[in-house]
């Protein structure tokens, strides 16, 4: 009874000393494992952030770019309407200083609400124009020259900022361009709620290249401006298009999914 009694004792020390080191290795890999999914988890963190901070530095030097370019475009055709007639007709001269003063308050104003972007802790952050602000930038280009004509299509709904924002940048930087380029050239934007996309157009007129008349440089409206305008359309899902038209002057198109 001793003899089977202690062959059984044996055979179960056999049997359990491989299950044991069996278990310990299987725990070894399942710790290595959870190591290496910890350490990649770690570096996809990594990467993120830094994707990330690289997307916001683009975003802010896109709106620094937007900022500047069209306050100070029109702040250029203001004093030099004002110099032309400081002498004959001073009421107008006084009327685009003024000008040339609230658009570089605005610009001053927006620049700081972009600083306070990069230090949160400055104060409440007032929020980036949209839709609602094409009234002041369409008066500011009229009054620099260019006659604008706005058309809304649909049932206007809110937005979310951002794509309301994006949207109001597009209108800016077609009508700073055409401002800059144009040669008493008149401008129509059309604004267009569709059920799940929101579209936007800007005609603008100008010199006709079937003339000849239009600048010899090729120019698909690929500027600065417009290619971080389409970046940031893309991030929505949508898509921008900006070219030369045929009769003269250009065409920016962008449909933008709301949902």
């Amino acid at each position: 009874m001793g003899t089977t009694v202690a062959v059984g004792l044996v055979v179960a020390v056999l049997v359990a000393v491989p299950f044991a080191v069996a278990l310990r290795r299987a725990r070894q890999r399942h710790a290595k494992a959870v190591g290496e999914r910890g350490w990649l988890l770690e570096r996809e963190r990594e990467s993120a952030t830094r994707a990330a901070v690289d997307a916001e530095r683009t975003r802010i030097a896109g709106e620094l770019h937007d900022i500047v370019s069209h306050n100070v475009s029109v702040m250029i055709v203001q004093t030099s309407a004002a110099r032309e007639v400081l002498r004959t007709m001073p009421d107008e001269a006084l009327a685009a200083l003024e000008a040339v003063e609230t658009a570089g308050r605005d610009t001053m104003a927006e620049l700081r609400h972009l600083l306070d972007l990069l230090n949160p802790e400055a104060g409440d952050l007032a929020p980036q124009p949209g839709l609602d602000a094409l009234g002041p930038l369409v008066d500011r280009i009229a009054f620099a020259g260019m006659p604008v004509e706005v058309r809304i299509s649909g049932e206007p709904r809110p937005l979310p900022s951002g794509i309301g924002a994006t949207a109001y940048r597009i209108v800016q930087e077609a009508l700073t361009n055409a401002l800059k380029h144009g040669s008493g050239g008149k401008a129509e934007v059309t604004v267009r709620y569709a059920e799940r996309t929101l579209r936007v157009e800007v005609l603008t007129t100008g010199p006709s290249v079937l003339t000849g008349d239009a600048p010899a440089v090729k120019n698909t409206g690929a500027g600065r401006g417009l290619l971080g305008l389409r970046e940031r359309v893309a991030v929505y899902g949508g898509d921008l298009d900006a070219r030369r038209r045929l009769g003269g002057g250009y065409r920016v198109r962008a449909r933008i999914p709301h949902e």
